[in-house]
């Protein structure tokens, strides 16, 4: 599998879309991964150098059509907008399960780069609002997607806004058959709280992203009148945040030791394993936030080897019966 195969589409969505190149040869469907950026809410894109990298590398390691979301970003778009762009593109990956009709109409414009199909939506303006509306259709998601198998991953703030999808995923039951996010990853979660963690306070000044930056991007993300640090997209461990624990989906997090939100994201999988979700914690050794998707630190041994990590776990949920993954 090496190299890439390119297929772009013109349209007004925005998505970066990733296969591996064997499935258009087998014609068979693979579980759907909808991948979020980081960035801090304010910074950060889907189609970045260091995003496209990471996707491409998760797309062939998982095996499967991973959607790299464009969500809106503050201060010109703050709470809920990037949370809401999310649960958006989920809301559409059901409206394309019954467009596998379609994808017989679908032209063979893809360029010979091997091992990876790309395939893109793009919009100048970021507005998934009408990008993800009933109107647009992907046949070629339609053909090769298999929206019963569906995967939330997040790096930073992105696992925040997997978090929330998953949510209100679990809220929604029935009504997004036949979407079924059936696990979760997030990497590195942008969880704060009023009140610190060890790590928050001994990690405070930790590299790249320090706690000062952080509560700023806060303050540009959560409208004024709503800021606190204990708002509910903010710290995940505050009373009476929907839905029970009990039925979220299976959850890996990943964290780095040299990360100061290290500690919240552990304690929230702490709390999900006390009501029986499988949530398991990879902690990485000598690890920065944002270590395996970071564009000056993807090339690292301990970036690909998250990946690795990563799809040793994913697999577990996405594995047809009689063909599971063995390790």
């Amino acid at each position: 599998m090496e190299g890439l195969n390119l297929m772009a589409n013109a349209g007004a969505g925005v998505y970066r879309g990733y296969s591996p190149g064997n499935s258009t040869r087998t014609g068979r469907k693979l579980p759907v991964m909808l991948q979020f950026h980081g960035g801090g809410w304010v910074s950060g894109s889907n189609d970045s150098v260091a995003n496209d990298i990471f996707c491409r590398r998760i797309a062939k390691l998982c095996d499967v059509v991973v959607l790299a979301v464009g969500y809106r970003l503050a201060p010109e778009n703050r709470y809920p907008a990037a949370f809401e762009d999310g649960l958006k593109v989920l809301n559409w990956l059901g409206k394309q399960a019954n467009l596998a009709e379609c994808s017989k109409s679908m032209g063979s414009g893809r360029g010979a780069l091997g091992g990876v199909t790309e395939f893109k939506k793009t919009d100048s303006h970021r507005h998934i609002v009408d990008s993800f509306g009933a109107s647009m259709v992907e046949p070629w998601l339609a053909a090769h997607g298999d929206p019963t198998r569906c995967v939330l991953l997040g790096a930073s703030c992105g696992a925040n806004i997997a978090d929330y999808v998953a949510r209100k995923a679990v809220e929604a039951g029935k009504l997004l058959d036949p979407v079924k996010v059936v696990a979760r990853v997030l990497m590195y979660p942008f969880f704060i709280g009023s009140v610190p963690t060890r790590s928050e306070i001994k990690l405070a000044n930790s590299y790249f992203y320090d706690k000062a930056m952080c509560i700023l991007a806060w303050k540009l993300f959560l409208p004024e009148e709503e800021y606190s640090l204990d708002h509910p997209a903010a710290n995940p461990l505050i009373p009476d945040r929907g839905p029970p624990l009990k039925l979220m989906p299976p959850t890996l997090t990943v964290v780095a030791e040299h990360d100061w939100m290290r500690d919240r994201a552990i304690a929230y999988s702490e709390e999900l394993r006390k009501v029986n979700v499988d949530a398991p914690v990879l902690e990485y050794k000598d690890a920065v936030h944002e270590f395996a998707t970071l564009d000056i630190l993807l090339k690292t041994p301990q970036a690909q080897a998250c990946a690795e990590d990563i799809a040793i776990w994913v697999k577990k949920y996405i594995s047809l019966r009689g063909h599971e993954f063995s390790y």
